[in-house]
């Protein structure tokens, strides 16, 4: 089982006056920040609020580019070719890196977004484009993957740095893709589930899918989605089972 483990949420999605999330609130909990580029959510503005509240708590900082989608909040399968979706990952990086820089940090990871991740999870070429564009900017970038999907086969072939990430919030298939938002039972709310389920499965090494297989995998950190109703909750409650179970919260 893992001693130390990093748990990151997603966060900068707000947009204008339009809040998303409890961003200073996760920041108090988490180990590392995804912070969206203005594609899916987020703006200038938000993103400048939210790394220098992540700077200051000693957060580690990543891009988290995604579909140009606010509408959708990126959540929308965009058929565009993977030589734009290429360009668009780099230049979503290139600004966070800018925001970051200003704000006294800098991006230590970047992870895809919403339909892209889940695009790639399942299309290791698509994968491969997406974090080839990003090393090509910062070959040091650790390229955090969907555990033991196309993702993460991408990031073995192109011999990067990378990162295992799990779901605390969300049910898996068998085949350790996230089961679709808009199913039941897809997106999990009570901090009493997650816990638990969470521990079990990195005393198990693997993800535990919605059948109750074990699919073996590396795991180095765990995400919490800040949109989520009662993020901040399911976060706290996690960070103190985790805590209580004798395990280290730190950024990877």
């Amino acid at each position: 089982m893992a001693l130390k483990v990093d748990l990151n949420a997603d966060m900068g999605e707000s947009f204008g006056p339009w809040t998303m999330g409890d961003d200073a609130a996760l920041l108090d909990i988490v180990t590392s920040a995804n912070v969206a580029c203005g594609f899916h959510a987020g703006d200038p503005d938000v993103m400048d609020r939210t790394m220098r509240q992540a700077v200051a708590r000693g957060v580690g900082l990543g891009a988290h580019p995604g579909f140009a989608d606010l509408k959708g909040f990126g959540r929308r399968n965009l058929p565009i070719p993977t030589e734009e979706v290429a360009n668009a990952v780099a230049y979503q990086l290139g600004a966070a890196q800018a925001m970051a820089r200003r704000a006294g940090g800098r991006i230590r990871h970047l992870k895809l977004h919403g339909a892209l991740a889940n695009m790639a999870s399942v299309d290791a070429g698509l994968a491969k484009a997406c974090y080839q564009a990003a090393l090509d900017v910062d070959p040091d970038l650790v390229i955090m993957v969907l555990a033991a999907t196309a993702q993460e086969s991408a990031a073995r072939e192109l011999g990067c740095h990378w990162a295992g990430e799990i779901f605390a919030d969300r049910a898996y298939h068998d085949d350790a893709t996230l089961v679709d938002r808009r199913l039941p039972g897809a997106v999990l709310h009570d901090p009493a589930v997650v816990g638990p389920r969470i521990l079990a499965m990195l005393q198990a090494g693997a993800i535990i899918a919605d059948s109750g297989k074990h699919l073996p995998c590396r795991i180095d950190t765990i995400c919490l989605h800040g949109d989520t109703p009662g993020a901040v909750a399911i976060a706290r409650g996690l960070r103190d089972h985790l805590t209580q179970a004798g395990i280290t919260l730190a950024a990877f």
